[in-house]
Formats: structure tokens, sequence, C-alpha cells
């Protein structure tokens, strides 16, 4: 399918760059699009990073989280 680009500067750029580079205004064009997906989904981490640490805030403090037995005056589990 055929991609129809109406902008004239982004012609001119896409162009250009084809020239300068030797690649096909085609493998431009791709080039630029993986590159901005792999920035979206690198942007994307921090956030999930958040969602996750909040989901990880909200799950209660336990008073036995480190050492679930209890002692006696001995030393030993009771």
């Amino acid at each position: 399918m055929a991609l129809q680009i109406a902008n004239p500067v982004v012609v001119a750029k896409v162009e250009r760059l084809a020239r300068a580079t030797g690649m096909t205004k085609t493998a431009v064009v791709e080039r630029a699009i993986d590159a901005l997906a792999s920035q979206t989904q690198s942007a994307a981490i921090p956030g999930q990073m958040a969602a996750l640490l909040a989901q990880l805030d909200r799950v209660p403090d336990r008073t036995d989280a480190n050492d679930p037995l209890e002692w006696d005056a001995a030393g030993l589990p009771k």
C-alpha cells in the first residue's frame, strides 16, 4: 500500500536525508519510525515501574514480615 506525504517540507527532509545517508526514502522513513517506536517504548518503562511500586506500597505491612516465629525469653521458638 502506498503512503502519500502531502507536506512538502517533510518530503524534502526525507529526500535530503536519503541523499545524505545513501539510503532509499523508504529506508529512511522506516528507520525513523523504528527509532521513534523504540523511544516511545523506553519512555513507557518508568511509568510502568511507578505503577508497580504504587501497587507494592498498597500492600499492608505485617509485623511478622521479617520473622514469622515468636520467640520465648530463652531464645527458642514458641
